[in-house]
Order: structure tokens, then C-alpha cells, then sequence
């Protein structure tokens, strides 16, 4: 009866890895068309660029350096650390960060597989690796009694909200939050985000699998691809776009499956969203977040798209009121 059991179990759990890694291998990556509908990249690398930040050299949670942008701040104001979205880096906040200049210490971060961040591109060593690099930043650059603001764009966004809902969370003060991606199924979402993402479905089935049984052997597989406009990608600027995640980079850039848990550790936030928004639903988020959290402000800012969002006037002066 014993060798009956020990051989079903067997048999099931072949099964199970076989349907795994068949799902896994039935997809392979570099199929995404970027020629199509995708975000509007302009207003990040050609619409009135600031002027580059100055830079300081920060120590990753792997010990390795790299450098982010800073700009400095008067005794008693808070520090804001600001995370980029998902396919680019910390360059689309030079202008936002230019009008903030003296509302708060400001610290823009090239995160972990990105141009300039850390690592290899389009991939990390763990899932949560980049919570902890964020906690590094912060611990080594927080003043004593000096409040942190986290803010996010899209996928930083729900960086932040992931962030909020770890082992760090004692770390913020408070959230900004500009369009955050907070899971693809969630009510906020638009199919593959307007365009913009190639979710390999099937890979990244298989992976969970192999993942709810403790197996991360092959997180580094490439799970998603982005429409990087051919212009852009073609481009003088075309080595600084990262075009594709890996499993384990892609995990780690948003909260987690039980997202609205995360949303609930929030602290005081503020989001911000266009009403033309091409990636998400800026109406579907406040009757998403405010029964799980209440203390979240929310902003829809009409004739605003995904991109635009991070740099319109309007965002500038809601930020610099949450900075007080």
C-alpha cells in the first residue's frame, strides 16, 4: 500500500514538473512588435528636457555601486526618493525633480537592471531584491528624524506599494504613487497595458508552478517584453531602454498577487493619474484602494496620458503640497 502511495505521488508530482516545463519551453521571447499601439515616449526623453542631476554614488544591497540622482535640500525637509517605471530609468525625473528642487532632498535611483542601475540588464539575483536595494538607499541616506517620501511611476509605483506591504515598510513616512501598476488582472489595468506589454503567459504560468513548489532555478528566463517606440529604440537613446524582465525582475517590480494587502500598509498617500491614461484606469483606483485604506488622496488630472503624468503642472504643485 506504502510503494502504491510513494508511486501515485511519484507519477503526480512528474506530472506536474513535465506541465511546467512544457508550458515554460512552448514560448520564447522577441515577438513584440513595438510598431503598433504603445505609450508616448516623447515627453520622456525630448519634451523640454531639464538638465541632468548632479549624482552621488550609492551602495546597492549586493555591496556593488552605482550611482543616482540627488539634489540637496534645506535642514528639516523630508527625502523624497523617486522610482522609475518599468523599460527606462531614473532620467524621466530630471524635470520633475528640477521642480521640486528645495521642497524636499531628492534622490532619483537607476534601479536594479536598468541603465545605470546595478546588475545585469533586464534581470536581478532574487525575487525582492529590489525592495531591499531600495531599504539600502534609504538607510545609508536618511537623516536622523528626517521623514522619507517614496514615489513611484507605474511599475515604481507598485514598487512602492510592494514596498509598503514588506519587511521594510517601517522605513517610509509616506507614499506618492503616479499611475502605479498594481497587478495585471487588477480592475485598473487595460489589456497588456494599452500596448505597451508582452506578458509571456504561458512562461510565466509555468514558473509560478515551479515557484509554489520552491523551484527558482530558471527565474532569470525572460517573462515580458516591452513596445519600446522604434524611434526611440532605433535612436541615439536606444541603449538606455531595457526592452525585457525576467521572471524574478518582473515579480519583484510589482506587489504582490495579494495586492490590495499591500495597498492596505500604505502609509498617508497621495496618487495621481491622467484621465487619458493609455495604461490604466485612473477612475477605477480610488474605489479599488479606499475600502482597504483610507487614507489615500486621489488625483485624476484631465488630458493627461501615462507618461505625461510624471512631468504636468499640475502633479508639481500636488507633490510639492504633500511635501507641506
Amino acid at each position: 500500500m506504502v510503494l502504491k502511495v510513494l508511486s501515485f505521488l511519484l507519477v503526480s508530482v512528474g506530472i506536474y514538473l513535465s506541465v511546467a516545463l512544457v508550458l515554460i519551453l512552448s514560448q520564447s521571447p522577441g515577438h513584440m512588435k513595438s510598431d503598433g499601439q504603445t505609450l508616448d515616449f516623447a515627453s520622456v526623453v525630448t519634451d523640454d528636457p531639464a538638465e541632468p542631476l548632479p549624482r552621488i554614488e550609492v551602495t546597492a544591497e549586493d555591496g556593488s555601486l552605482y550611482s543616482a540622482g540627488h539634489l540637496p535640500a534645506p535642514p528639516g525637509r523630508p527625502l523624497l526618493v523617486m522610482l522609475h517605471g518599468s523599460g527606462w530609468h531614473d532620467g524621466q525625473f530630471a524635470k520633475l525633480a528640477r521642480a521640486l528642487e528645495g521642497s524636499a532632498e531628492i534622490i532619483t535611483p537607476p534601479l536594479r537592471g536598468h541603465f545605470r542601475g546595478p546588475g545585469e540588464r533586464g534581470d536581478l539575483q532574487y525575487i525582492g531584491q529590489l525592495e531591499d536595494d531600495v531599504a539600502a538607499l534609504i538607510e545609508a541616506q536618511a537623516k536622523p528624524g528626517q521623514p522619507v517620501v517614496l514615489l513611484g511611476h507605474s511599475s515604481g509605483g507598485g514598487l512602492v506599494v510592494r514596498f509598503a506591504g514588506g519587511a521594510h515598510d517601517g522605513l517610509i513616512d509616506r507614499a506618492i504613487l503616479l499611475a502605479p501598476f498594481l497587478q495585471y488582472d487588477a480592475p485598473t489595468t487595460r489589456p497588456d497595458s494599452g500596448g505597451w506589454a508582452r506578458p509571456l503567459t504561458r512562461r510565466i504560468i509555468g514558473l509560478s508552478m515551479l515557484n509554489a513548489v520552491g523551484f527558482h532555478a530558471l527565474d532569470g528566463l525572460t517573462a515580458i517584453e516591452f513596445a519600446m517606440p522604434a524611434a526611440l529604440r532605433n535612436g541615439p537613446l536606444g541603449d538606455q531602454a531595457t526592452l525585457a524582465y525576467s521572471w524574478r525582475l518582473n515579480q519583484s517590480y510589482a506587489p504582490r498577487r495579494d495586492y490590495l494587502a499591500d495597498a492596505a500598509a500604505l502609509p498617508p498617500f497621495l496618487l495621481i493619474a491622467g484621465a487619458q491614461d493609455e495604461a490604466f484606469d485612473a477612475s477605477a483606483y480610488e474605489p479599488l484602494l479606499a475600502p482597504v485604506n483610507p487614507d489615500g488622496r486621489y488625483e485624476i488630472l484631465p488630458g493627461v496620458d501615462h507618461l505625461g503624468v510624471v512631468s504636468a503642472k499640475r502633479t508639481v504643485a500636488l507633490i510639492a503640497e504633500a511635501l507641506g
